[in-house]
Parts: structure tokens; C-alpha cells; sequence
């Protein structure tokens, strides 16, 4: 139940001697500075380029995963910013790149491609830069760039430590002051679920949300200093905005972030409407925003072992290929999953690799049916690796955000039709599966959407020169969870600071919006899917297998789903209605 660090490095000291050997290369690649233009240097830098790829990235996975175990560990910190560093000094090493590249032109770049076949996977790469041309820094400027790339992450480092490692321990009385539990970011919603009282209720709530009122000053200034880091690269590559920035390297356009919002805002008549049907069938005075938690089928909820999870998942994939369920079992198999929660251990659920390494899994498995649902969310996304490594050259196995939450939306959506469908739930059940696809839809899209809208509209704020504070960041959500919801969250103590809350928001700016679009994507696929459309599972298998070759709204394309039309993103809304009306009747037989 935790990974073995053996199929990277047998020994801390392999590692170190990996990381010297990539420092080391780092040193060769910068003095190719100047020589592109020489064709046997040319060569020759790219070759190191790949080496590095392919021998040397394992580093930061080894580390990233030592110090996702127990962020406690000094030793395992520190080990980290070693790699932080390792790629700081990549940056500063080869900040000349780029701007030497545009300098040779496009015709001398692909005739070196055209001359050199084992170069031919750093195409797409080569025209994206010249796409970019426009907003690349001169070779001056980016070096700048790369010397301050380690401070412009102090925000993200501050935030994990005061969240994991100097986290207090907070204890409360629970289920009618019989026991004490000590509660966490990990299993707080856990507690919820199995609280007795809404006294219990608000007490884990409060404890969970204690430190983020606690510490909201100091929440508010780390999360300055990430937009002021954000806005400064999005004007030193001459961008109007960093909205503007974030999009443009995928080849977005903006307009798709902002018809996300107004489809979230055509969903919310249907979002107030389910709460007002929680609230009379919970029979609640108020609703609170931490009541979503809980079970509308009674006392019936299950509980689930790990192994029992994996076997649900793998039989709700059973009617696909065996290409894709042998990928399915190799990336769920022992030591690429560390499943439950412990001290110091990060919080939450991801999968991760790099270039020609086994994907790895991490999660906070508490036994409830939203982990099982987890297990199938990330090991979606290692499938897509799997899939990824298997067809793409190391240069084009790494897909981007936006494409790499459809595959794992996808899995969810399967699985919760293959438990809709068994013929062997009892109304509970079958309430509890549909309040959980529809809270499905509310966290992954729909809350997503409203973090999304926060994002922009504090950057704005701070774009505008308008100060950045603890009491400005929470009027933003407070005005946000009255439209979205109609809950005024400063009823709620601590709620107000869910900016706070939120992890992307520190360590991956204009991130959670991507959650959104792959939530619609991933619906609209897999109905082509579900309902047998012609070569639909194959394209779906296409689109597995692009890794990054194109960009993602053309590679989205290639399993039938054109994100430049606004049907894309409204599927949601009539699909959120379509359940909404199947829970009344389900609460109603």
C-alpha cells in the first residue's frame, strides 16, 4: 500500500549521483550558447536534450515522491529544493535557446529537422516557439527570467509548508462528545459524512477552516506574491493579462474561459434548486455548504477496501479492449500506489511520471464511495500516460492539463454508469449514485468554474493595482457563493476563506478552469461512447495516444469533440437537468 522507490533508485545515493550527472549536463548544454547556428552543434544540443529527457528527469520524481510521503522529513525537503534547484539552473542554461532559435529562421530550424529524421518529434515544438514569437523575451530578458524562477515559487513553497509541514494538530469532541478525533484537510469530509449531530458537523468544519482564518493575513500576502509573480511574466512577455499568458500556450482562445463561466451561470437556477432539495430532504433549518457531505439514502452508505475499489473499477472496463485494461492493472499494481493517509503525507489524490518512467499514483484513501470514485480519476490519468509513452517519442509523451483531465473524468463517468446499471442497488444506493454524479458535476465542473471566475477576478483586482487582502480575496467568494449557490458563506465560520483552501491557487495559477473543460469533454466523449457511435472508443484511444503532438484543442478533436463551439460546454447543463429530475423521481419511489 505505499511505493516502491526501487524502480526509480535502489539507494538515496543513486539518486544524488543522478542528480550531479544532470547538473553536469545542465553545465554542457549551456555552452552550446552562440553555436546553434553551427549544424554539427545543432545536433549535437538537442542529442544532450534527449539524454536529459531520457536518463536524468527521474530525479524529480524520486524526490517529488519522497517528499509527498512525509513532508515532515528535512531530509526530504531539502532533497526537493535540490531538484527545484537542478531546474532552475536548466532554465538559466538554456535561456538563450528560444530567442537563438528565431534567429536562425524558420527555414535553417526545418531544414535541420528535414536533414536529421531523429529530430523530427521536436517539430510541433519548433513551430509553437515561432507561433510565440511574438511574446518572447529577448535573450537578455529571459535570462532575468530564469534567474528569478526559484523566487517566483516562493509563494507555492510557503503555502505547502504552513498547510502540511507546520500544520497544528487540531482535536475536537465528536459523535456526542464520546471520543476525540483529530482532524485534517484529508479526512475532514470523511468525518462529516459519519458525524451523528450538526453540532458535530460544524465542529469538524470549524477545526478543518480554523488555521485559514487563523493565518488569513498571511494566506492573503503568500497569495499576493503569486499573483504579483504571476502578472510580472505575463508583462515581461507582453501579454495584456495573465489570463492572456496561461491560455496562449496552448493555443487557447480566451473566449472559452469566459463561456465556461456563462454556462455555470445558465447552471445555477438547477445548483440552488438541488440544495433547496437536500435541504427539505435532510430536513435542515439552514443549509451549510459543508451539508453536500452528506447522504441523502439514509444510513446505507458503504464502506470500501482498497482491493474492493480496484475491482470495481476493473469490471466497470471490462467491455473495453484489452489494451486498455491491461494498462488499467499495470498502473494500479503494488508499489506505483500509496493509498492511505499518514503523517506528514500530502493531502488529496494525483498521478505522475515523466517521459519514459511508470506512472505513480497518490492517494488519501478513507473507504467511502467518493474514493473509489478517486482510484478510477487517477488511474485514468496513468492510463493516458501508459497510452502516451507507448505511441509518442520522449519529446511529445507529455500531455498538457487541458487534455489530461478528460481521461480521467471519463473513467468516473464509465463507472458510475456500470454501478447505475448492476440491477443490485437498493433506492438508497441507487439516490446515493445519483446525488453522486451530480455532485460530480458540482465539484468538477461547476464549483471548478466559480474557482475559475475567482482566479480571474482576483487577478484583475491585482492587475488593477488594487490592494490584496485577506477581507478583499473573501468578498470575491462571498459575492461568488451567493450567485453560484445563494449561501451566504459569513454565516459559516471560516468558510469565507476557502481562497485559502484551494492548493491550485498557490501552487498552479489559472489551473482549476482546465478541470471544467475536461469535464465536458470527457461527457460529451463518453456518450459518443456509450452509445456505440462508430469508431468512438477508437478515437477516444487516439486522442489517448496523441501525448502532446498538437495542441490540445486539436487533439481534443480527434475523439469527435470541437471545443470552439459553445455545445461542447452546454452538454453539461442539460445533462445536470436530465439527473436533477431522475433523483426526484429515485427519492420519490
Amino acid at each position: 500500500m505505499k511505493w516502491n522507490l526501487d524502480f526509480l533508485y535502489k539507494s538515496r545515493e543513486e539518486f544524488l549521483k543522478d542528480l550531479e550527472k544532470a547538473n553536469g549536463l545542465i553545465a554542457e548544454l549551456a555552452s552550446y550558447q552562440g553555436k546553434l547556428g553551427d549544424e554539427e552543434s545543432f545536433k549535437k544540443y538537442y542529442d544532450l536534450n534527449h539524454v536529459l529527457l531520457r536518463d536524468y528527469l527521474k530525479v524529480y520524481l524520486y524526490a517529488s515522491m519522497r517528499e509527498s510521503q512525509n513532508r515532515k522529513d528535512n531530509l526530504n525537503v531539502a532533497d526537493m529544493q535540490q531538484v527545484q534547484f537542478l531546474f532552475a539552473k536548466l532554465g538559466q542554461a538554456t535561456s538563450f535557446e528560444s530567442s537563438e532559435i528565431l534567429s536562425l529562421g524558420k527555414d535553417y530550424v526545418f531544414k535541420m529537422l528535414d536533414k536529421y529524421p531523429d529530430l523530427e518529434p521536436l517539430r510541433h515544438g519548433f513551430e509553437d516557439l515561432f507561433r510565440k514569437e511574438a511574446h518572447t523575451p529577448s535573450k537578455d530578458a529571459q535570462s532575468v527570467i530564469a534567474n528569478y524562477s526559484m523566487l517566483s515559487g516562493v509563494g507555492s513553497d510557503l503555502y505547502g509548508s504552513l498547510t502540511s509541514a507546520d500544520a497544528k494538530k487540531v482535536e475536537i469532541k465528536y459523535n456526542g462528545e464520546k471520543e476525540k478525533v483529530r482532524v485534517t484537510k484529508e479526512n475532514w469530509t470523511a468525518l462529516i459524512q459519519d458525524a451523528k449531530t450538526d453540532k458535530d458537523r460544524k465542529n469538524v468544519f470549524e477545526a478543518c477552516f480554523k488555521s485559514y482564518k487563523d493565518y488569513q493575513n498571511t494566506y492573503a500576502s503568500i497569495y499576493n506574491s503569486v499573483l504579483q509573480a504571476d502578472i510580472a511574466l505575463a508583462r515581461s512577455k507582453g501579454f495584456n493579462n495573465a489570463l492572456e499568458m496561461h491560455l496562449f500556450g496552448n493555443n487557447i482562445p480566451v473566449s472559452l474561459y469566459h463561456n465556461l463561466i456563462k454556462a455555470a451561470h445558465k447552471l445555477a437556477p438547477l445548483a440552488k434548486k438541488y440544495y433547496k432539495i437536500r435541504k427539505n430532504v435532510l430536513g435542515l433549518r439552514r443549509y451549510h455548504t459543508y451539508d453536500r457531505f452528506l447522504s441523502l439514502g439514509g444510513t446505507s452508505d458503504k464502506t470500501y477496501t482498497y482491493e474492493e475499489a480496484k475491482e470495481l473499477f476493473f469490471k466497470s472496463i471490462d467491455k473495453f479492449d484489452d489494451e486498455f485494461k491491461g494498462f488499467a492493472r499495470e498502473v494500479t499494481k503494488d508499489g506505483y500506489v500509496d493509498v492511505y493517509p499518514s503523517d506528514g503525507k500530502r493531502g488529496g489524490a494525483y498521478s505522475n511520471s515523466v517521459p519514459g518512467v511508470h506512472p505513480i499514483i497518490l492517494l488519501n484513501f478513507n473507504s467511502k464511495l467518493n474514493d473509489v470514485f478517486t482510484l478510477a480519476h487517477e488511474a485514468g490519468h496513468s492510463i493516458h500516460t501508459m497510452f502516451s509513452q507507448k505511441y509518442q517519442p520522449l519529446e511529445t509523451e507529455d500531455y498538457t492539463i487541458f487534455v489530461a483531465e478528460i481521461a480521467s473524468t471519463f473513467n468516473e463517468h464509465n463507472l458510475l454508469d456500470y454501478l447505475l446499471n448492476s440491477g443490485k442497488l437498493s433506492k438508497n444506493e441507487k439516490v446515493s449514485l445519483i446525488r453522486n454524479a451530480i455532485d460530480d458535476i458540482m465539484s468538477t465542473f461547476y464549483s471548478q468554474t466559480l474557482f475559475a471566475e475567482y482566479e480571474y477576478l482576483a487577478h484583475t483586482k491585482a492587475e488593477n493595482g488594487e490592494p490584496i487582502t485577506a477581507q478583499s480575496l473573501s468578498e470575491i467568494m462571498v459575492s461568488l457563493y451567493k450567485r453560484y449557490y445563494g449561501l451566504d458563506i459569513r454565516k459559516e465560520n471560516g468558510k469565507e476563506f476557502v481562497w485559502a483552501y484551494i492548493p491550485h491557487f498557490f501552487n498552479s495559477p489559472y489551473y482549476v478552469y482546465q478541470y471544467a473543460t475536461s469535464f465536458s469533454a470527457s461527457l460529451a466523449i463518453y456518450e459518443k461512447v456509450k452509445n456505440n457511435e462508430p469508431k468512438a472508443f477508437e478515437n477516444y484511444k487516439e486522442m489517448l495516444k496523441s501525448g502532446g503532438s498538437d495542441y490540445p484543442i486539436e487533439i481534443v478533436k480527434k475523439a469527435g469533440v470541437d471545443f470552439t463551439k459553445m455545445d461542447a460546454i452546454n452538454g453539461v447543463v442539460t445533462r445536470y437537468a436530465e439527473l436533477l429530475e431522475e433523483l426526484e423521481k429515485a427519492l420519490n419511489e
